[in-house]
């Protein structure tokens, strides 16, 4: 298959829920297009409402909405969802306990030409910590519409994160997919690549390049941030012995952060981690962006030998 955008799969799904459920409705702040949720407000419009650029106020009117008894899913890009309206997120959802699925679009750093101001690099950590939210970061657009139609089922405040670039498409419909469970990609021995988004695609690459050193590398899809599959993530550190955690995130607070606790309070492994690095980014291509900021294959490679070394 065709590299595809993420954020296809999330148009797709919201699409299909908003012609089968009658509770749901898709909300936009005047970003439609880039999101995905244009689908909805073309073909199915009486579930769509566009809230202009005021990511505060469209928070508060899916907490409405949600109190109405509909399912409401907010779209806009992740860095505006997860900090301007952080404090919505906050007090008014998730205080609350509230259904509202937030789905944060452009995250990462491959979010490329479009600049620091639009890559959310910090999104996942914020809403990690916040109490009774779930956090999804899918790893293609199949993952991401399937992982958005398990949101639908999933009873209080969610967020799903995905990226804006095409990038390879490494499931298929098959494909198993539970929120809460990680995913096996290929097995190994040697070290073990914890990795979600963009980069379980990257860390399949590096295991097929490692594999040539004759060092065996298993791959991990851990999509669901929160709740954490901490027995699976145990499980994998102890039988390989070393670690080596991956997100297009900063490297503190999300998944590195959120498995990092985990390994640190039941196993002793060495860990590497591969994250963005005390950054708020900079303008470029998606390729050239997640060379010089230290997510790709060779660097993965590096870490993986690291992790080996110190076991």
């Amino acid at each position: 298959m065709k590299d595809t955008p993420m954020r296809d799969g999330y148009g797709k799904a919201i699409l299909e829920l908003s012609q089968t459920h009658e509770d749901v409705m898709v909300l936009d702040a005047d970003v439609a297009k880039s999101t995905r949720s244009e689908w909805v407000k073309q073909q199915n419009p009486s579930h769509f409402l566009d809230c202009g650029i005021s990511e505060q106020d469209m928070v508060g009117t899916a907490s409405g909405m949600a109190l109405a008894g509909l399912t409401p899913f907010v779209s806009t890009y992740g860095v505006f969802l997860a900090g301007r309206a952080w404090d919505q997120v906050r007090n008014t959802v998730c205080y609350n306990h509230l259904n509202v699925k937030l789905a944060g679009a452009h995250g990462g750093i491959s979010v490329g030409p479009d600049g620091a101001t639009h890559q959310a690099l910090e999104d996942v950590a914020l809403m990690r910590t916040l109490p009774g939210m779930t956090v999804v970061v899918p790893c293609d657009a199949i993952e991401t519409y399937k992982a958005t139609l398990a949101l639908y089922d999933t009873p209080g405040p969610c967020y799903i994160r995905f990226g804006r670039e095409a990038v390879p498409v490494v499931t298929d419909d098959d494909t198993p997919f539970v929120l809460g469970r990680n995913r096996l990609v290929q097995d190994g021995t040697d070290v073990v690549y914890l990795a979600n988004g963009y980069l379980v695609h990257q860390a399949m690459r590096a295991a097929e390049k490692l594999a040539k050193e004759g060092i065996s590398a298993r791959v991990v899809d851990v999509h669901t941030v929160k709740p954490l599959d901490r027995e699976d993530v145990i499980r994998h550190a102890s039988e390989t012995g070393a670690v080596v955690v991956c997100e297009e995130h900063q490297i503190n607070g999300g998944l590195c952060g959120a498995v990092c606790e985990t390994i640190a309070e039941s196993v002793c492994v060495p860990v590497e981690r591969i994250g963005v690095r005390d950054s708020f980014g900079e303008s470029g291509t998606p390729e050239e962006l997640i060379e010089k900021y230290g997510l790709g294959v060779d660097a993965l490679c590096q870490a993986a030998r690291k992790a080996i070394a110190r076991k």
